[in-house]
């Protein structure tokens, strides 16, 4: 039997969970549904059930699913080379990094390492927090972040329950509570070598920060010569409306980090993440043989991240997220029961006021909406950027009747 044909035959049999749970590991948690296709901002079960598409793979099919752009780079690059190891280069290699280097508006002297994950992203530029200085081994994070499950981005990530099991864990690293502006300046002293900051936090509920906060950030790693390292894995890539979130005048308040990191969007529905190191010093930091992948820049995924970031310019899509994203929220706005919009384009956390988000997850699954559940009262929106006014019309005219069903 084929993997095609297994994977068919799977697909095909009602009892799908049990296959599931017989075969992958039960770390991932137990699926809600079995997907077996996607177009644009759409997807559909085995049964033939259509849903639309309100989270995108958790913020990563920028370009909806299935995308004729990313398809067609994608298989033209298969066609003509896979994978070459970082001993060689490729052209889809350079010409992403090179693009990236530009949206991102990076000095000269700035540099990208490809990897596969977010997580990946800010292991690579943890390691380069170790190189700042002897005896700098301090890195400051904020309670409610969330970056990532591998040691080191575990370290960084302020869950202790994600943490707990698997202590000591990486040492050194310092939670300030959230919006603290003073705690956060205690902290980044002498011995700080990084302060780890998500443009947005995503995890706890989609929280921007108080006005006030990355410029503070900024100001005290560079009083003592520490990296500020923006985790802009969930809000980069137009996500919010800029190619990254801190390029935004009101979210960003005209800072220049010193690390960029970015996954999901950038390879739009790929395993791809990138480590921008912001000019010539902090790209010194890592030297030959210090940190390696095999799959770093691999042809096809970077192929992918190309045609993602090309679409997104040709087609206008940083002002349709704005656009789009900020007439969403106003008309989440004016929904009974609904007490709070936060986060920017097209990230958006709601506040439920009776408090059940799972539920009315669960109900608008049931109507054929997927979104998530990010806290026990907050829900997260981060469809994929193509989608369109009317789609979204679809879900907010549903939405009180969800809403009114999950307090059944």
């Amino acid at each position: 039997m084929t993997l095609r044909e297994s994977t068919d035959q799977a697909a095909q049999t009602a009892d799908w969970r049990t296959h599931h749970e017989q075969a992958i590991l039960p770390a991932l948690g137990r699926p809600q549904r079995l997907l077996v296709r996607g177009k644009g901002a759409r997807v559909w079960d085995e049964t033939g059930r259509e849903y639309l598409d309100l989270l995108a793979g958790i913020a990563v099919n920028s370009l909806g699913h299935a995308h004729p752009a990313l398809v067609g780079a994608v298989t033209a690059q298969l066609e003509t080379l896979g994978q070459v190891s970082n001993f060689f280069a490729s052209p889809p290699q350079i010409g992403l990094a090179e693009k990236l280097l530009s949206v991102a508006q990076a000095p000269a002297g700035s540099s990208v390492y490809f990897c596969n994950s977010g997580a990946e992203a800010n292991e690579a530029a943890l390691k380069m927090s170790r190189r700042v200085g002897e005896g700098r081994s301090k890195v400051v994070a904020v309670e409610g972040s969330f970056h990532g499950r591998t040691m080191g981005a575990l370290a960084l990530t302020s869950k202790e329950a994600y943490r707990a099991p698997f202590a000591p864990g990486v040492p050194d690293v310092v939670h300030v509570p959230f919006g603290d502006v003073a705690a956060l300046r205690a902290a980044v002293d002498d011995s700080c070598a990084a302060v780890f900051v998500e443009t947005i936090q995503g995890e706890s509920g989609i929280r921007n920060h108080p006005a006030g906060y990355l410029g503070a950030a900024r100001e005290a790693t560079s009083a003592v010569g520490a990296l500020l390292i923006l985790d802009e894995i969930q809000t980069g890539i137009g996500r919010c409306g800029s190619w990254f979130a801190f390029q935004d005048p009101q979210l960003g308040e005209g800072i220049v980090p010193d690390i960029v990191t970015s996954a999901k969007g950038l390879g739009g529905g790929l395993p791809l993440a990138a480590t921008i190191a912001f000019g010539a010093a902090t790209t010194a930091l890592l030297q030959p043989g210090q940190h390696g992948s095999t799959y770093s820049g691999n042809p096809v995924t970077t192929a992918g991240g190309l045609a993602v970031l090309d679409t997104i310019e040709a087609d206008g899509l940083l002002a349709h997220v704005r656009e789009l994203g900020g007439w969403f929220a106003e008309r989440l706005r004016a929904i009974d029961g609904i007490s709070d919009v936060s986060g920017a384009g097209l990230l958006l956390g709601v506040e439920l006021a009776a408090g059940n988000a799972k539920r009315v997850a669960d109900a608008a699954l049931a109507a054929g909406f997927i979104v998530n559940p990010v806290t026990d009262t907050r829900l997260r929106f981060a469809p994929p950027l193509i989608i369109t006014a009317e789609e979204l019309t679809e879900f907010l005219d549903a939405l009180p009747a969800i809403l009114a069903a999950a307090q059944d």
